[in-house]
């Protein structure tokens, strides 16, 4: 049972000293590589083990393919302003494979850990000869995961499985008993800038969770373009999340006067403290017209826009 610190519970002055206390116990005079994806629970991670380890960490960013437009390039560069040098690997080729042909959501979710851990991070790990592993779990990965709500690709142990059997190597979870109110609060405390501590929650499986269907790059780049759309236009808003929806049905729809089958993009926004419970953000009819007129304008194929307004639950905040 993982004992919940609620933000309104966490001292970061004491939860950064005992983390860093713990870490570097674990790693002791080893090497740890970090998992950084550039979301808030790994850029937290990131910083609280650059404090502990310093030159005994290795911060890898695994360019999969899936992630938003220039997305690896840009976190490196902000982590390398923070002191915190970042290696780029280039794994695109080994998860378009490893998700080729497949439609259902938790076989996907499944193929994406175990490139993401056996295949990828279990290569760079024995290439390191390290055996520790840094990752952002978070308290609700945990609960969605063990409620059999939907299989978070970074949840192991709850599950019963010893990832040092299944990979080789030690994971440590350094915010597994946080929420994301807590995490952003604990960023700021440890410096992370308020670009990324504020920043919009982020899929572990990136944008292969907002493609309903058959993951590919044809079908990553549609949802990437209209990722960009959604969070330019909806920058600022007071929303805890927003993002956008791939289907994989085509719909009967019209260009230059003639029949076209297209391609339907669903837009969510939602309030939330924690993404335990939802509710969809009243977003104006103005700004719903522009979301859909800026996304038929700049993705090509689209032809229907649609806004989801039922809550979490019975819906969930991603997709897929």
């Amino acid at each position: 049972m993982i004992k919940e610190i609620t933000a309104q519970m966490l001292d970061t002055e004491s939860f950064i000293k005992e983390k860093v206390a713990e870490i570097k116990t674990a790693v002791g005079t080893g090497t740890a590589i970090n998992a950084l994806s550039g979301g808030v629970d790994s850029s937290t991670v990131t910083l609280l083990a650059h404090r502990a380890l310093a030159s005994q960490l290795r911060t890898v960013f695994i360019e999969n393919g899936l992630m938003r437009e220039g997305e690896p390039e840009r976190i490196a560069r902000l982590f390398k302003k923070l002191g915190v040098p970042v290696e780029i690997v280039d794994a695109r080729n080994e998860f378009f494979s490893a998700l080729r042909g497949i439609t259902d959501p938790e076989r996907k979710r499944e193929a994406i850990t175990q490139t993401f851990y056996k295949k990828v991070f279990g290569r760079i790990v024995m290439e390191s000869g390290s055996v520790h592993l840094l990752q952002g779990t978070i308290l609700t990965d945990v609960d969605e995961t063990v409620a059999g709500i939907k299989r978070q690709h970074n949840v192991f142990e709850q599950l019963g499985i010893n990832p040092e059997k299944a990979f080789g190597y030690k994971i440590i979870e350094p915010l597994i008993q946080l929420r994301k109110d807590g995490v952003r609060m604990l960023g700021r405390a440890l410096g992370l800038p308020n670009e990324i501590s504020d920043r919009i929650p982020f899929p572990g499986p990136a944008l292969a969770a907002r493609v309903i269907g058959e993951v590919t790059p044809e079908r990553i780049a549609t949802v990437r373009r209209a990722t960009a759309v959604v969070e330019r236009v909806l920058t600022g808003i007071k929303a805890f999340q927003y993002l956008a929806i791939l289907h994989e049905d085509r719909v009967t729809g019209m260009r230059d006067g003639k029949r076209d089958f297209g391609l339907q993009i669903e837009l969510r926004s939602w309030d939330s403290v924690d993404a335990r419970t939802a509710t969809p953000t009243r977003l104006s009819f103005d700004m719903l017209e522009k979301l859909a007129h800026e996304i038929l304008a700049d993705v090509p194929g689209v032809v229907s826009v649609t806004y989801n307004i039922a809550p979490k639950p019975p819906s969930t905040i991603e997709a897929v």
